[in-house]
């Protein structure tokens, strides 16, 4: 118990970044972020713009680019200004409050991931009834209960994080106040902790997935049925941009949770969770901008002042 305390506040450590190329860094990281906010704000404002997108494909788009605006700025900020300012300091609220709201944001993407692939499911599968099964009530029971759990999801791991009083030391080995991380830095008693993280987890990332995979692969049994090249290339381009975000958004969880690594582990999960925290939404803006017609099309319009 002598080597025990309760902390104020946590020192990030960050990212395994040499002080000299720090201001580099920022500087792209910077970038980055203000192109996720620019790109994923424009989203937004083309489909609330744009008639022809009052879908429920571009519906589920909308609510995903807030959310991942969001998911970015829990994290991305904190951390530019520790770069910069050299101040790695986090208060203990400051450090449970990102810890609810990094849990919240990716909660909500693998739940709208999994309501855009059973969208692209009912579309290919049951045309004839999509109008009808894809009503306007179901589009926003599917979004209040993604929110609804996600929010029950963080809620449970905070307060359960929450009473951990004591700590090993003060130092986040991450740029981010990390749930796993400061579960490894406690000296309390973490089992219960542990067991939530794998029955919910279970619940809104694996699950979903799973969800996802049975989705697309009736998608592929159904364009077998009748195969032809224009059914290929119409499910393509229907499915092609959500495939690249969930292959984005999955990979880059595959790869921090479930690959193991025996070298480096603590940079090695602060440099993969760059990559879901920072390059995955900023990505997202050009994939559905650059792989989608109808998005092409309603820029085009905008920016010629159509209405």
């Amino acid at each position: 118990m002598d080597n025990e305390s309760t902390v104020t506040e946590f020192i990030l450590l960050g990212l395994p970044i040499r002080a000299e190329d720090q201001a580099v860094y920022s500087a792209l990281f910077f970038a980055m972020y203000l192109t996720t906010v620019l790109g994923n704000l424009l989203i937004i404002l083309l489909i609330r713009l744009d008639s022809h997108l009052h879908t429920p494909m571009y519906f589920f788009l909308s609510h995903l680019a807030f959310t991942d605006i969001s998911f970015s700025t829990v994290t991305v900020p904190k951390m530019l200004v520790n770069m910069l300012t050299q101040s790695q300091s986090i208060s203990y609220a400051g450090c449970i409050s990102q810890v609810y709201f990094f849990t919240v944001f990716a909660s909500i993407d693998s739940f709208l991931l999994t309501s855009m692939a059973y969208d692209r499911y009912v579309a290919i599968c049951h045309p004839l009834h999509y109008i009808t099964i894809m009503n306007q009530n179901l589009c926003v029971l599917l979004v209040v209960v993604s929110w609804a759990l996600s929010s029950a999801n963080s809620l449970a791991h905070t307060l359960l994080l929450a009473r951990l009083s004591h700590f090993k030391n003060n130092n986040i080995s991450h740029y981010f106040c990390d749930l796993s991380t400061l579960l490894k830095l406690s000296s309390s008693d973490t089992i219960i902790n542990e067991l939530v993280i794998l029955v919910l987890g279970n619940m809104v990332i694996s699950l979903p997935f799973i969800c996802i995979i049975v989705s697309y692969g009736c998608i592929g049994v159904t364009i077998l049925k009748v195969p032809s090249i224009k059914g290929i290339c119409k499910a393509l381009s229907t499915c092609g941009s959500h495939l690249c975000v969930v292959s984005l958004y999955y990979g880059a969880i595959i790869g921090l949770y479930c690959v193991p690594s025996s070298n480096n582990i603590n940079e090695n999960n602060a440099i993969v969770s760059v990559i879901y925290t920072v390059v995955t939404p900023m990505l997202n803006p050009f994939i559905y901008s650059l792989r989608n017609r109808d998005m092409k099309g309603a820029l085009r319009n905008i920016l010629s002042g159509k209405k």
